[in-house]
């Protein structure tokens, strides 16, 4: 009995061997582009949930704190300052309320209104990457 080939056992030719490397070197580079973009994304996410993260312990430390009068600038943060990573840096703006709105006037009477509008600014490496705001009464 004779066996017939059912299939041309020639094999792949050069075209069809590049145009299959063509199409796996596109697949392999479309992969490798996205994986950039999600680890450039997850970085920039970490940066900015540990600025938010110390903005807002900054804040509950200057909360806490009591409250402190006389012309500005006040400097919550030389005593109540949080410990920060490498490469942050927490800036503390106070001003005061003066109907109808906040000055950071330092000729402003600090027993007038007993009212502070805290900025807590968080910056990574010299660039700003979070800003806090928030209120402090004197009670």
């Amino acid at each position: 009995m004779k066996l017939v080939a059912l299939a041309d056992e020639r094999g792949m030719n050069l075209v069809e061997t590049l145009v299959t490397l063509a199409i796996v070197s596109i697949v392999l580079s479309g992969f490798l582009v996205a994986l950039s973009v999600g680890s450039f994304g997850v970085s920039v996410v970490r940066e900015r949930v540990t600025a938010e993260n110390l903005a807002r312990a900054q804040l509950e430390a200057i909360k806490d704190a009591p409250y402190i009068t006389g012309a500005l600038p006040i400097s919550y943060t030389s005593q109540y300052t949080v410990t920060t990573p490498p490469g942050y840096h927490i800036g503390v703006d106070v001003s005061y309320w003066l109907s109808p709105t906040f000055t950071t006037d330092p000729s402003v009477d600090p027993a007038c209104c007993g009212m502070q509008w805290i900025t807590v600014t968080v910056s990574h490496n010299g660039e700003p990457v979070f800003r806090a705001l928030d209120y402090k009464l004197n009670r």
